[in-house]
């Protein structure tokens, strides 16, 4: 986006959203590194995603955080799913609320899925508890 585009209300609204949810780190990492080709995409997710989705006020981000987690983990999405486990530091799920999404991830996925899923989210959690950066 050029900086003499003006941006949307939605895009706003999800950039405010995806920063508190993911932190501005993050966000800061993933602007630098936009490029034209994958711009649009950007715009997409931010507007649809974080300005759309994660703002409606229905669910707590920490009710969408625990739904979030379950999602990535059943599609098997590990990249994603350590991101929003990560994020869970601002969204407000606890540890147990990790646990408990898995949980039914290897019910109503597979125990494989799940497996998978709490193999990331150990090692995750560990490096949470060290401090180590994202």
């Amino acid at each position: 986006m050029s900086r003499t585009e003006v941006k949307s209300p939605r895009r706003r609204q999800g950039e405010e959203t995806r920063r508190a949810v993911l932190s501005d780190d993050y966000v800061a990492r993933v602007e630098a590194a936009t490029t034209r080709f994958d711009a649009p995409f950007q715009e997409l997710i931010t507007e649809a995603a974080w300005g759309n989705l994660w703002s409606r006020t229905e669910w707590t981000k920490r009710e969408r955080s625990m739904v979030t987690i379950a999602l990535l983990a059943a599609l098997g999405h590990t990249d994603e799913l350590a991101m929003h486990i990560r994020a869970t530091e601002r969204t407000g799920a606890t540890e147990a609320d990790v646990r408990e999404a898995l949980l039914h991830v290897a019910i109503y996925a597979g125990v494989p899925t799940a497996n998978t899923a709490f193999k990331v989210a150990k090692q995750v959690l560990a490096d949470m508890q060290q401090g180590k950066p994202e």
